[in-house]
């Protein structure tokens, strides 16, 4: 089979730069006047309507240059400005242009004063650029443009392209409509709408592939790249309205978001997750083993909270699934929210503040108590806990509590041996527990007549570690003097109505699982999850995974990175490093981790080897997952 040569034409502006090179020579030469604003958005707008289409590109190219006042002393800053403004994937592909140096080019309805020194930094010599040039006058202003260069006419790429007469496949990359006319007229034999840095629905819809970046170019036609595989083929789901910065950490990146505000019951998510590479969900959503039997491309869950029960974690794990949370992101928004209502229970603001908008002025210090002083016991002593017990004590109160774990006391907090001891002693009892099952009616009638009489619970934790009716009977007789409580057994998917056996109780605060919900804390998690999600996708790193061995890895250096995922039986290493072995590659450095269900290989080798390894990798029995990185 005889392999086609092909040419690769591209444009300059918003292709290989992330600008229009004329927009930001405004930018330097209207600096300091009144109108500049003004200006640069006419200009912008000309741009817009000669790329589109809509006006000739030689009526653009004569409205912009008038509205300029540009100089050829200016075009040298341009150059510098115009290096730092590559568009990031042609930037990290310059490979690409050193080894096909002589099938690329570049026509450009651009000025060859500015496009000449960029691309020659990117093997592309002067005689394989096509663009317009300047005219000057004898002060140096810049005065118009050769009018004889048919790229300054109407469609002068479709003339330009004719004349060039390039043998085999011609493919032209470009983001606008005037790239797109070499192609209607024929003379292109593909066009590629690059959408990296702007999105022009004309092209767009007129294109044989729409491209948002140099990798998927790249690896449409099968040409080296930097990455082995396009981000914007990384499908990532976000549910219930996780933080909007997300998506544009995970957009940023370059992969393909979708963000649906609510949670999906497990039949709409059996159908949505099918080639979904990244789940992102909050605490509603329900990550169940029919899900994950559904789900045939996902890698990795993020869960933008605390808890992970609502993920199947050992189906997860046996598919090669990695979990990660943000057990660290939202503690001192529930700490606050904890300290806020210890006060507001102790000094039943409340019910005072009730009284005042039902019209009834009932000043009184009856049930109105200062927190120095009083006992706070703290079951649950993590992260949450530690925190509380430092501001707690900052605020006068005698700090007690209990956790199932040996921890260590901080500040002047006393250990108690037993629920029961913490219980007997403490003003106010406040739940930060964990999500394991067995914490199911955790606080039950027992234990709160264990409390003393007239004490406070507050539950920021989990919604079924409280028995909702005993609770209700303590409030009623008078057991239990108050109760904040943020967390249900049985929560709605979205807002609207809601019952509870606590409403209507005096000196009871209720809140809808907010206790995390601040816009710091969310924002925070927004951050730390996609970073631990990207980490993984882009590098194989599990640090803080919840169900998978946690490794971390260093940086690739020039290398190929094999990602093995098996189940731990016996020989799996020997099997890999055999197959290795047989295809002669240079192994640079190797990682294992393991647990007692799955081990988790990474080896980084030199680039050059038989591609034929990567299936007798994946034919090694017991592989669960395996993928490459470069």
């Amino acid at each position: 089979m005889v392999e086609v040569s092909r040419k690769y034409v591209f444009d300059f502006d918003s292709t290989l730069t992330r600008v229009e090179a004329l927009d930001v020579l405004a930018e330097m030469t209207l600096e300091g006047r009144s109108n500049k604003e003004e200006v640069i958005q006419e200009i912008q707008k000309i741009t817009n309507l000669g790329i589109d289409g809509d006006i000739s590109f030689t009526e653009s190219l004569e409205r912009r240059i008038k509205l300029l006042h540009a100089k050829k002393e200016d075009l040298d800053g341009l150059v510098e400005n115009l290096r730092n403004k590559i568009s990031k994937s042609i930037a990290s592909n310059k490979e690409f242009f050193e080894k096909y140096a002589d099938d690329i080019y570049v026509i450009s309805c651009g000025f060859k004063e500015f496009i000449d020194p960029i691309v020659k930094e990117y093997n592309i010599p002067s005689e394989r650029v096509y663009a317009n040039t300047f005219k000057f006058d004898e002060e140096g202003n810049i005065i118009g443009f050769d009018e004889k260069n048919v790229l300054s006419q109407h469609n002068g790429k479709i003339d330009c392209l004719k004349q060039m007469n390039l043998d085999g496949e011609v493919q032209v990359i470009g983001d606008g409509y005037s790239d797109y006319v070499m192609r209607e007229a024929g003379i292109a034999d593909k066009f590629f709408a690059y959408t990296e840095n702007v999105h022009r629905e004309k092209a767009a819809n007129n294109a044989d592939y729409v491209t948002p970046s140099l990798d998927e170019f790249l690896f449409v036609n099968k040409l080296p790249r930097n990455i082995s595989y396009p981000k914007n083929r990384i499908k990532v789901l976000l549910l219930e309205n996780v933080h909007t910065a997300a998506f544009d950490n995970l957009s940023e990146d370059g992969f393909s978001v979708e963000l649906i505000k609510h949670s999906l019951p497990e039949e709409e998510l059996i159908e949505k997750i099918k080639g979904v590479h990244v789940l992102g969900i909050r605490s509603k959503t329900q990550v169940t083993k029919a899900v994950l039997d559904a789900a045939d491309k996902l890698l990795v869950v993020g869960a933008f909270c605390i808890g992970t029960t609502q993920i199947d974690l050992e189906t997860a794990k046996k598919k090669g699934v990695v979990a990660f949370n943000a057990p660290y992101s939202n503690t001192r928004s529930v700490v606050e929210l904890a300290i806020g209502e210890i006060i507001m229970l102790m000094r039943s603001v409340f019910d005072r503040s009730r009284e005042i908008h039902e019209g009834q002025w009932q000043k009184t210090a009856a049930g109105s108590r200062e927190v120095r002083g009083k006992n706070l016991g703290i079951v649950g002593y993590g992260n949450i806990g530690k925190q509380l017990s430092v501001l707690a004590e900052a605020m006068g109160m005698r700090v007690y509590y209990y956790d199932v774990d040996d921890k260590l006391a901080l500040g002047n907090a006393v250990k108690c041996n037993s629920l029961e001891d913490l219980l007997s002693v403490s003003d106010v009892v406040t739940l930060h527990i964990d999500d394991n099952k067995a914490n199911k009616n955790f606080i039950g009638e027992r234990e709160l007549n264990q409390m003393k009489k007239g004490a406070m619970l507050i539950n920021l934790s989990r919604g079924f570690v409280v028995d909702i009716d005993a609770l209700a009977e303590s409030l009623k007789s008078g057991q239990v003097g108050g109760a904040a409580i943020d967390v249900y057994p049985d929560e709605p998917r979205s807002n609207g109505d809601f019952k509870t056996k606590l409403q209507g109780f005096p000196n009871v605060i209720l809140t809808p699982h907010v206790g995390g919900s601040t816009e710091e804390a969310q924002r925070d998690i927004a951050d730390f999850v996609p970073n631990k999600i990207m980490d993984y996708i882009n590098s194989g790193n599990t640090v803080d995974a919840v169900n998978f061995p946690n490794i971390r890895l260093p940086k690739q250096n020039k290398s190929h990175r094999f990602l093995h995922i098996h189940k731990n039986v016996p020989g799996i290493m020997a099997k890999i490093n055999k197959v290795l072995a047989q295809y002669e590659l240079n192994i640079n450095s190797q990682y294992l981790s393991t647990d007692n269900e799955v081990g988790y290989v990474i080896t980084d080798l030199d680039k050059e080897y038989n591609k034929e390894v990567i299936k007798e990798l994946k034919k090694v029995e017991n592989t669960i997952k395996f993928r490459v990185l470069y």
